[in-house]
């Protein structure tokens, strides 16, 4: 590795960032993606996916907390949870944190991702993997949803962008037929980029969000890898969840013993107020 080593991400025709590889340590391409993981001195350990960032271990405490807790804290009975992708484990762990979650099926499509990261990213994990209540499941997550018969409270879509094996997670299909998996009152929630630079992604969410469900909206979170703006996670649901008010949401963030370095329940409600740039851009 050349001492002065940069790993470039171009996800975007007009815009580019660049973290400096202070040591590499896994580069190798499975039969769906090149996977590489080495070290930075601000970020700490970073995972990218055919060169585009997916998580370091300095800032992936802000998306996972943020994708996790605000459905799980919004609905106040999750006992089941369907993640989609998520190989890190990040997700899992911050899932698994509340106690009254019996349940948590994660269903990703690379096994390569899962062992890896089980090696040179374990503090994503932090033992998730082999918590009782998890059951993984390598395969296709649009499949998944198409053939599955159980139902959950919630499901999270912790999906890669909009491009190959993850673009097959931002259809219509894939949204109605996850929709047909929820409980009575449960929650969807889908990683949609960031929209300053994404918009149509987060677009094509909402719309396909209004037409199945009485409530579909968006929240955000600022996550520093993810250059260009705060970041949207599309929501929808037929239950009262959106409708949650701080106290309700105090008391049950007191009551799961949670401690989150970004999560808090003023943050929650503060997500949904959504910019005008980014309400431009309901369908």
């Amino acid at each position: 590795m050349a001492e002065d080593a940069w790993s470039h991400e171009t996800l975007y025709p007009y815009h580019r960032q660049s973290l400096r590889i202070d040591r590499l340590l896994y580069d190798s391409k499975t039969e769906h993606q090149r996977i590489q993981v080495f070290e930075n001195a601000r970020f700490g350990r970073v995972l990218t996916l055919d060169g585009v960032v997916q998580t370091t271990e300095g800032d992936e405490f802000i998306y996972h907390e943020m994708m996790a807790h605000v459905p799980i804290l919004a609905h106040g009975a999750v006992r089941r949870v369907l993640i989609i992708g998520g190989g890190d484990g990040g997700m899992a762990r911050e899932v698994l944190r509340h106690q009254s979650v019996e349940h948590v099926t994660m269903v990703e499509i690379d096994a390569g991702v899962v062992s890896f990261c089980r090696e040179y990213l374990p503090t994503l994990s932090d033992g998730a993997f082999d918590d009782p209540r998890l059951r993984l499941v390598i395969a296709d997550g649009a499949a998944y949803v198409a053939e599955a018969e159980e139902s959950f409270d919630v499901i999270l879509v912790d999906s890669t962008d909009p491009i190959g094996p993850g673009e097959v997670l931002f259809t219509d299909t894939f949204y109605g037929r996850a929709r047909e998996r929820l409980a009575e009152g449960g929650i969807l929630v889908t990683q949609n980029g960031v929209p300053f630079l994404q918009p149509d992604e987060l677009t094509g969410t909402l719309r396909a969000m209004s037409a199945l469900f009485r409530a579909a909206t968006c929240y955000l979170a600022t996550v520093p890898t993810y250059a260009g703006g705060p970041m949207a996670f599309g929501w929808g649901t037929d239950g009262p969840g959106r409708q949650t008010d701080v106290e309700t949401l105090r008391t049950r963030y007191s009551d799961a013993g949670l401690a989150c370095r970004y999560y808090t329940p003023e943050v929650h409600l503060a997500a949904f107020a959504l910019p005008g740039y980014v309400r431009q851009l309901f369908p």
